[in-house]
């Protein structure tokens, strides 16, 4: 049902002081005509000329048999796809507004025109797949017309109104929790430490960039704890409340559609026959487990060093002490975990802020890079109306995210840009979704996705492996000079190794916990003891504090709140080794893969083209093959890129007798192993989860 605010509508006035000009308001009228004005498409289609004897007989089976009757004409059907396509542009493109507005404003306004919008959407999706159903689709010759078939006819549906209501007030309800999540301190109190002292005034910080930035740089065991708890005090809970009816209409719009769950749902993207995809990536991750066990090892026994009395030098980690809010990647502790300390690093941020870089000049330099390689500069609507910097005057959803709208190929960017080498590499990796938007772009509007979704994730992190090299830093006059040394690759290699060794079982796990959330076999009441249970088997890492099934710490994660399959980030960190070794090849590299850089090389944009082009319209397995000659992941290219890395932290761990492993099959074993080093001395933490000094 859709609700009118007139007070919202005053507020979004007002708000257009500050936002100009570039504002879009979605086409609501357009939206809400789609049902009633194209319900008799096929029909009209069916039934146009009788003067034919094909269209007599559509004719007939339409207006004279039932819905178990199909339609057999595979000319019917492309032309009913050809207008279907039509319309599908510019509903993709009103919903592209309604996101982008509510994620770089979120008024309560724009919250509600996007549920609203969602809704009518679900409203046009129903209707439309009712009418493609009519078709006798899988018995289709045509292979594209099959396979366009397949993919539009796919996904749940509620059918209930109230149901879909409610999902696109929780769905919508999360985000907004989740947007507008802030940890706050009263008026006299202090952080926890001893040097800081206490606020005059009421101060509360938002994820990006106030308490990342703690986390990322303070190394105050406490004072990382008091920001991690808080933030998951501040949204986790309120989003546990609402998690288990998402999980619940999910699963019953997936099983509407013919699907066990919604965890099937989302794996069968991959194509993989018998729903194979859970056991691909178990196999996969078993391949590469070693190079997580070995990096684990040595992190740990710099953090015992970096935190004396704290961490456990023969069991997990505790999760606040890695530089990153979820201990997803831990490049920002790259201080403490530098292997060769007296050799000078590969990090251009002071080098960045010194050449006074602003947000538009590192993007400038991210889309040069693509350009180099013949592909698409950005276009002109791309500058108009992407946010590339955090506005002051109004809340918005900080979390990096490319956008296609779908239409005139119009691509943006959402980001809170931060003049360092961490958002450098993020913006190539976010424009790298928006050359795939553009490269696809005159697919039809169902193939106008990556090959799999690990696709879309990998290729700007494949072009990112050029940018953190030094030959191409060189390039571009962010490094004086190149180093080689064993000691310096050992060391580059590290860095790297943070963000991507370190993240393989954390891109696993989390949709290895929600499939078995959606399977049921995971309750409510267990949600967060079954999320510290995978992250001590997967990642080795336990919660620095005692956590409750009343916490929800699942939900202090983006994509949870968001409803995004995270298993593509696993995928994509394998594969955009797989992609960069067979560019390199195209560049015509010879030497180690962990110093190639494409930057400037026409043959490995063309073929990099040429596999974006493809966008879903054939089994990704072929797309791979395209520029790889391989049609399976393959993680012998990971291994290869960190052999350098590897060989040395056998090494060295092996001349420090260190534990590969963290040894423990229970969580609770490892927290009263900490108990007596917790809060010693400065913190009590009562039942009612207050801080006490």
């Amino acid at each position: 049902m859709l609700r009118q605010n007139n007070l919202a509508i005053v507020f979004l006035l007002l708000s257009l002081v500050y936002l100009g000009s570039s504002y879009q308001f979605p086409d609501i009228e357009y939206l809400k005509s789609l049902p009633g004005k194209y319900d008799s498409l096929l029909k009209e289609l069916a039934c146009k000329d009788l003067t034919k004897r094909s269209q007599l007989v559509n004719c007939e089976i339409y207006m004279l048999s039932d819905d178990d009757t199909l339609l057999t004409d595979e000319a019917l059907a492309w032309e009913w796809l050809e207008r279907i396509n039509t319309i599908e542009v510019e509903e993709s493109y009103q919903g592209a507004i309604a996101t982008w507005n509510y994620e770089t404003n979120m008024t309560d306004y724009n919250q509600e025109v996007k549920g609203n919008v969602s809704y009518l959407k679900a409203v046009w999706g129903t209707k439309m797949k009712k009418q493609g159903r009519r078709f006798d689709w899988q018995n289709f010759k045509n292979p594209t017309l099959y396979r366009i078939f397949n993919f539009m006819l796919r996904g749940g549906k509620l059918d209930d109104s109230k149901q879909r209501e409610r999902y696109n007030y929780v769905s919508t309800e999360m985000i907004d929790i989740y947007g507008k999540g802030q940890v706050c301190r009263p008026k006299g109190e202090k952080y926890p430490t001893k040097e800081m002292k206490p606020t005059t005034k009421k101060e509360c910080l938002s994820l990006e960039p106030d308490l990342q930035d703690i986390i990322a740089n303070s190394r105050d065991y406490d004072e990382n704890l008091w920001v991690w708890k808080g933030w998951r005090d501040a949204v986790g809970r309120k989003i546990g409340e609402l998690y288990p009816d998402w999980v619940e209409l999910n699963n019953v719009a997936a099983s509407n559609g013919g699907y066990a769950d919604e965890g099937q749902l989302w794996r069968e993207l991959y194509e993989i026959p018998n729903d194979g995809l859970e056991e691909m990536v178990d196999a996969l991750y078993e391949e590469v487990k070693p190079m997580y066990k070995q990096l684990h090892a040595f992190i740990r026994r710099r953090l015992a060093e970096q935190y004396p009395g704290r961490v456990n030098r023969y069991g997990p980690i505790p999760a606040h002490l890695l530089g990153n809010m979820w201990a997803q990647q831990w490049n920002n502790i790259y201080d403490i975990a530098k292997p060769f300390r007296d050799v000078d690093e590969i990090d251009v941020t002071e080098v960045m802020v010194e050449q006074k870089y602003n947000h538009t000049h590192m993007f400038r330099i991210a889309e040069r890079f693509f350009v180099s390689l013949g592909m698409d500069p950005m276009p002109d609507n791309f500058w108009k109306y992407s946010m590339l910097v955090k506005p002051n005057d109004r809340e918005v959803v900080c979390h990096g995210s490319a956008h296609n709208f779908m239409k005139d190929r119009e691509v943006r960017i959402k980001m809170c840009t931060e003049v360092d080498m961490e958002d450098l590499y993020t913006i190539h990796h976010e424009m790298g979704h928006c050359e795939y938007y553009l490269q696809y772009s005159d697919l039809p509007v169902i193939f106008r996705s990556g090959a799999n979704p690990g696709f879309h994730e990998a290729v700007g992190d494949t072009i990112a492996l050029s940018v953190v090299t030094p030959n191409y830093l060189h390039k571009i006059n962010l490094m004086d000079t190149i180093t080689r040394s064993k000691e310096a690759t050992i060391n580059y290699q590290m860095k790297i190794a943070l963000s991507k060794i370190a993240f393989l079982p954390f891109g696993l796990m989390i949709d290895k916990w929600r499939w078995q959330v959606f399977r049921g076999n995971i309750k409510p009441e267990d949600y967060n003891d079954k999320w510290w249970e995978y992250r001590l088997k997967y990642q080795g890492l336990v919660p620095p504090i005692a956590r409750s099934s009343k916490d929800f710490d699942p939900g202090a994660k983006y994509h949870i709140p968001s409803g995004t399959p995270y298993i593509r980030y696993f995928v994509s960190f394998l594969i955009q080794f797989q992609f960069h070794r067979a560019l390199c090849k195209e560049a015509g590299f010879e030497g180690p893969l962990h110093e190639c850089n494409i930057y400037e090389s026409k043959e490995a944009g063309n073929a990099l083209k040429e596999m974006l082009s493809y966008g879903m319209s054939q089994p990704w397995t072929d797309t791979l093959e395209v520029l790889t000659g391989k049609r399976k992941i393959d993680s012998s290219a990971i291994k290869e890129y960190f052999a350098p890395l590897m060989e040395w932290l056998e090494k060295e761990n092996a001349q420090n007798n260190e534990q590969i492993g963290w040894g423990m099959n229970k969580i609770e074993d490892e927290l009263e192993l900490l108990a007596e080093k917790l809060w010693e001395d400065e913190y009590q933490y009562n039942e009612e989860r207050e801080w006490w000094y």
